[in-house]
């Protein structure tokens, strides 16, 4: 404890460090380490000469307001772009109810600040992703977790834990679902759940926050535009807010996502952010928006698929090489992340310790889980490396697993032994 420690908030002293944040720390301090941690786009796929080109021309200074404040809710043109991308998602959208965010951890934290009170609860996937239970943790929200089949949420155990924890008077504001190639999982929610979800919504009488940033990530050879529709395709009533971004699809340097929600939602949003920040950065939306009406996203979209699916590939044929009988984990069908888990007793806390000295990192499962299980699990990210690099730092894996496994029966042979 340290003399600061009277001066902060309740909510201030329960932070805790992203667990993914921690890993890129990391990797900054150490040399010829390979990183299955962060989910990082490939920089080799960013569309550099085209971003230059944008910016040189928006930079001549012909047009200066290029570089001064903006609307709270986002440049109008890319807002009107948004609207028309999320109509081709078959999501019925205004641009006026359109929020441009600063990349959609802050669509996140705008949410958790305007609809939730301290002990409301939010219903989540176990597991989920980290960003959304720091943010929904920061006001105070309680988090209950539901479990994923191979399809995605259980929709049996979501509807009785609603029901229980009514009958226990608490109130339940809103489930926070990644439905497209989740993080962490990678699952893909099944196309039958997806509107039964929005109808649940309506009769339960919540809110679906659906945060969609790997939707056009999907891999050809297994996954269709039909196994990606959005929940909010189906949502009759104004239950469902939709966050996505243009981080994974173009680069995520420009912070720029944005949130679609009902009006009155979108107003106070609107209010909270410029508190925020006032605006999101105008530069960077002004890039996005140009290389989206210069058709650099949509030509761009089938090469990524095709990179990513590549690297997902490869990283399966590595781990069936080096760790079959050691790891088990699903297929995932589009995204950026393969979630493993351990046979055996041995648990990832104590397999990172050993990986990272062999020069490889991931994210311990724990992170992702908010009712504390999870121990046996971690969620390997294939989307930064290059294909020889996940090569090698599968190896560098399994030889971590072999010491760790060698450690845990030293020390259980030693304990029987006393």
């Amino acid at each position: 404890m340290t003399q600061y420690e009277p001066f902060f908030s309740r909510a201030g002293q329960t932070m805790r460090e992203s667990a993914i944040r921690k890993m890129g720390a990391v990797l900054a301090q150490a040399r010829d380490m390979i990183s299955f941690a962060p989910g990082y786009p490939a920089e080799d796929a960013f569309a550099w000469e085209a971003f230059a080109e944008i910016a040189r021309e928006l930079l001549s200074g012909e047009d200066g307001s290029v570089l001064q404040y903006g609307p709270t809710r986002g440049y109008k043109p890319l807002r009107d772009f948004i609207a028309g991308l999320m109509q081709e998602r078959h999501i019925t959208a205004a641009a006026s109810s359109v929020v441009v965010t600063t990349g959609s951890q802050q669509g996140l934290d705008l949410l958790a600040r305007v609809l939730f009170d301290p002990e409301d609860v939010v219903l989540v996937e176990l597991p989920s992703y980290t960003g959304a239970i720091t943010a929904f943790r920061s006001v105070g929200a309680s988090l209950v977790g539901v479990r994923q089949n191979p399809d995605g949420i259980d929709l049996d155990e979501l509807d009785e834990t609603i029901v229980r924890l009514r009958g226990e008077g608490r109130r339940v504001k809103a489930l926070y679902v990644v439905p497209n190639f989740q993080n962490p999982t990678g699952l893909l929610l099944g196309a039958a759940k997806r509107p039964r979800l929005a109808e649940w919504a309506e009769t339960r009488n919540v809110l679906v926050i659906e945060d969609d940033p790997y939707r056009d990530l999907y891999f050809p050879d297994v996954a269709s535009e039909r196994d990606t529709r959005p929940i909010a395709a189906d949502d009759s009533h104004g239950r469902v807010i939709y966050l996505s971004s243009f981080s994974k699809t173009l680069a995520p340097g420009f912070r720029v996502a944005w949130l679609h929600a009902p009006e009155p939602i979108a107003a106070k949003l609107e209010i909270a952010k410029q508190a925020e920040d006032l605006c999101s950065g105008g530069l960077d939306q002004r890039v996005v928006y140009e290389a989206c009406r210069r058709g650099i996203l949509a030509k761009n979209l089938p090469r990524l698929r095709e990179h990513y699916q590549h690297k997902r590939d490869v990283m399966v044929k590595a781990l069936h090489q080096h760790l079959a009988g050691k790891l088990t984990w699903p297929e995932p069908r589009g995204g950026f992340f393969l979630w493993a888990k351990l046979s055996g007793s041995l648990q990832t806390d104590a397999l990172l310790a050993r990986a990272r000295e062999r020069g490889v990192i991931f994210v311990a499962g724990s992170a992702f889980f908010v009712d504390g299980s999870g121990a046996q699990h971690l969620r390997l990210s294939f989307s930064a490396p290059p294909p020889d690099r996940i090569e090698e730092g599968v190896a560098r894996l399994a030889a971590a697993v072999s010491d760790a496994s060698a450690q845990a029966g030293e020390a259980a042979t030693h304990a029987g032994s006393r």
